[in-house]
């Protein structure tokens, strides 16, 4: 097989750039090594910027979202006793939307057939192959091959996640990753329960962070933190229910409907970038490139920005032989991504416990929690981050 760009990942970075590509007469295929259903199965965040909405608005595949989802003009922080609302209309502006990540690559999956873009999924054994060059290639297999099937290309856009292959076939040299491994994780429960605030309250108690958030008006995800050496087995619904109630302060905790857990799981936390983000004829987008705690809710939004980049450094490849925009993406993306990793790194660093801080950092947070309650400036600034950057 020949096409003009192979996509590595058919999660919504890969499908979103498969689109973009397509509907600029770019020709790609997209490689995706479960089936359908497991990438569907895939519980992740749903915090949209305006960024992620803007493409699925330019490429008509916003009706649902715009349906369904729920348009959010605030936040609160809190510190055990109060709720501190950032009012992002008011402060900025703007606002974000609550929809959640599986369901815009479901509207992205189910657009790809009408639309004919290709997309072969259950592709085993994925390797990249000559990307130092102007003509790499793909080999993978599908469920019952004895030999390898090739993608011939004249570029490999990788969105195949942290641990895919793509990020794997530049030479140690040629690049250096950034690292910071949390030491807490994430235990999150999903219910379908109503949320119980309107608007997501991510909170700093002395016993540790909790999260409320929803993906609709009838389906609630929570938080807590808890140490990595945690099990989910651990943590009975009651329990975990428990502990919400009294992270999240006396207001949230009225109002927080319990019940049976859907899904529960421990999701652990890590800061990353690898840079640059091209290597010859290969380019990295989303979590290939880069992790960012859930902290900002940056990590979908990046992989979109990457995309918007992407898609058009190598749409003016193809239809007006510009190579500059290629050999700037690295750059015009890495910009953004570090301004995105700041944010969380810094939300992340405010709302959590960490084992080595002492009094002394515990005091520093609630000073700092008490300045943003009482300063338009600091919401500001954290409202302009949390709605995104410009791209």
């Amino acid at each position: 097989m020949k096409t003009q760009v192979c996509i590595i990942g058919g999660g919504p970075a890969g499908l979103l750039l498969g689109h973009l590509l397509h509907a600029e007469g770019v020709e790609c295929v997209v490689l995706e090594q479960r089936t359908p259903e497991y990438v569907l199965s895939r519980i992740r965040a749903g915090v949209l910027e305006n960024i992620t909405v803007s493409l699925m608005e330019r490429l008509g595949l916003d009706s649902r979202l715009k349906a369904e989802g729920l348009p959010h003009d605030g936040f609160n922080l809190a510190d055990g006793e109060r709720l501190i609302r950032i009012d992002m209309a008011d402060l900025v502006g703007d606002h974000v939307w609550v929809y959640g990540q599986t369901e815009i690559t479901k509207d992205l999956m189910d657009a790809a057939p009408q639309r004919g873009l290709q997309v072969i999924y259950e592709a085993e054994g994925v390797a990249l192959h000559d990307v130092a060059g102007d003509a790499p290639y793909v080999t993978y297999r599908l469920p019952g091959d004895e030999d390898d099937r090739r993608v011939d290309c004249r570029f490999i856009a990788g969105c195949d996640g942290f641990h895919g292959p793509s990020r794997k076939a530049i030479p140690a040299n040629a690049g250096t990753a950034y690292e910071l491994v949390y030491p807490f994780g994430w235990l999150g429960i999903l219910a379908d329960v109503p949320p119980c605030n309107h608007e997501l309250i991510y909170a700093n108690h002395e016993r540790g962070f909790a999260l409320a958030s929803m993906r609709s008006p009838t389906r609630s995800r929570y938080y807590v933190d808890v140490p990595l050496t945690d099990r989910v087995e651990e943590w009975s619904d009651d329990r975990l229910w428990d502990e919400l109630a009294i992270r999240l302060g006396p207001e949230a905790a009225a109002n927080i409907t319990r019940g049976p857990a859907i899904e529960k799981s421990i999701a652990p936390l890590r800061s990353f970038v690898f840079a640059p983000m091209r290597y010859g004829s290969l380019i990295l987008c989303g979590d290939a490139a880069h992790i960012v705690p859930p902290t900002g809710a940056k990590g979908l939004n990046l992989a979109a920005s990457d995309v918007h980049y992407a898609s058009e450094a190598l749409t003016r490849f193809f239809k007006a032989g510009d190579n500059d925009a290629v050999a700037g993406y690295s750059d015009k993306a890495l910009a953004r991504v570090w301004k995105s990793e700041r944010f969380s790194w810094s939300l992340t660093k405010l709302m959590h416990r960490f084992p080595e801080g002492g009094a002394f950092e515990r005091a520093m947070q609630v000073a700092e929690l008490d300045y943003i309650a009482n300063s338009r400036a600091a919401q500001t600034t954290i409202a302009e981050n949390y709605v995104g950057l410009p791209v």
